[in-house]
């Protein structure tokens, strides 16, 4: 590799300070030597670089008592940039928009149209939270949700989860189950009409950021994360690269398919039909949430929800149903880790989430007895909506590689 150019070498410290900044909050020009390791001259340097580019700005003084430039704090402008998130249904497109540090300043949710374009559908959920502005452009309008004063900032970023299939190549999606009207260039559409950085990816490769980066598996590179709720979706993380696949396919282990019979979790009353020995249809006709809820029925007392994941997580405090659910899920699970080997899985999703520790411990019992690869599995940790989270993350991300140059 050649060595880095001038350049090249001041973007990586910039970027390094930019990042501390964000990391820890205000900071003396002291700290920052400390921190980077430079030299006095190239610390004063990128902070004057930062400063003219508006990236950073002199927020305030330390409580040092002898008061002198180095006692003067540096700060991330939080509204030179926002970014924007969001995750997308088959019934809803939801929206997330943050400053620079992640701080949200504007939300927004709008009902799926199966019939319009899906770039309009989102450029119009993006302008109800404030975020349809490129960068460079007043906001068109501002969202309720959202700070008044967080408007005049522009949209540098856009980052989207969707159902199916994204091709990682092109960002194209070449199919959503439950949205045949959003198969196409999605990425390209809106980043020729907004002229900032787009990412379109899947919504459990999103979810997978989150637990990666703020929830469950923060000390590792390498995991899985497995989704369960209406469908089920795998993100897979390899050293610390999410690995989507030739076509954008890695994951999807719905379609997967497994023998039920004797001595396979899963063989008996709860087992869909395909006979013992036999090949059943998929792992989504074992354990996504409309299998899943005909088990539930019969541990609840009355009539289940008729959502199938509501009704999934009605049944899910039942000592009995966690422990079938559990011996369901382990083969799954047992399946990522003959092929992948990657030591830690954590269950996401609604009914992973629901299920939390409790349903975790059983399914690591399950797998440690069905297969020699030592295995943690862990509930996903992550609140709210972890794909949304995930994608606002990523969309930080691109606004920082977009920012210096990556």
């Amino acid at each position: 590799m050649p060595p880095a150019t001038p350049r090249t070498a001041r973007l990586i410290n910039d970027r390094s300070a930019y990042q501390l900044l964000l990391d820890r909050g205000p900071l003396t020009r002291t700290q920052l030597r400390a921190l980077t390791g430079l030299s006095r001259p190239t610390v004063a340097d990128l902070i004057d670089r930062l400063a003219a580019d508006g990236l950073i700005a002199r927020l305030g003084e330390s409580g040092a008592e002898r008061r002198g430039p180095n006692a003067a704090l540096y700060g991330v402008l939080a509204d030179r940039a926002h970014v924007a998130g969001v995750a997308v249904d088959t019934s809803r497109i939801v929206v997330t928009r943050a400053d620079a540090t992640g701080r949200t300043v504007g939300t927004a949710r709008l009902p799926i149209d199966p019939d319009a374009d899906p770039a309009s559908q989102v450029l119009a959920a993006l302008t109800a939270a404030g975020g349809g502005a490129p960068a460079g452009a007043p906001d068109p309008a501002p969202s309720s949700a959202a700070d008044p004063a967080a408007h005049r900032a522009p949209l540098g970023a856009v980052a989207v989860g969707t159902p199916g299939l994204v091709d990682p190549a092109s960002g194209a999606v070449t199919f959503a189950a439950g949205l045949p009207g959003w198969h196409g260039d999605l990425r390209t559409a809106l980043r020729d009409r907004l002229g900032v950085p787009v990412l379109v990816d899947n919504e459990v490769n999103l979810a997978g950021v989150a637990e990666h980066r703020i929830g469950a598996a923060r000390d590792t590179d390498t995991y899985c994360l497995l989704s369960l709720g209406a469908g089920v979706g795998v993100a897979v993380l390899l050293g610390g690269r999410m690995h989507r696949g030739a076509s954008g396919g890695a994951g999807e282990i719905g379609y997967l398919p497994y023998l039920a019979g004797p001595g396979v979790p899963g063989h008996g009353s709860s087992r869909p039909a395909g006979g013992p020995g036999r090949p059943a249809r998929g792992m989504q006709q074992l354990i996504g949430a409309p299998a899943l809820a005909a088990l539930a029925a019969r541990h609840l007392p009355g009539a289940p929800p008729p959502d199938p994941v509501d009704a999934v997580l009605a049944a899910v405090p039942e000592p009995e149903f966690r422990v079938e659910l559990a011996q369901l899920v382990a083969v799954a699970v047992v399946g990522l880790c003959a092929v992948l080997d990657p030591g830690t899985i954590v269950l996401g999703g609604p009914i992973g989430h629901a299920g939390g520790a409790p349903l975790a411990e059983l399914v690591a019992a399950e797998v440690a007895a069905a297969i020699p690869l030592p295995t943690e599995v862990r509930a996903g940790t992550v609140t709210g909506d972890p794909a949304l989270r995930g994608a606002v993350l990523t969309g930080l991300d691109l606004l920082h590689d977009d920012l210096f140059g990556s």
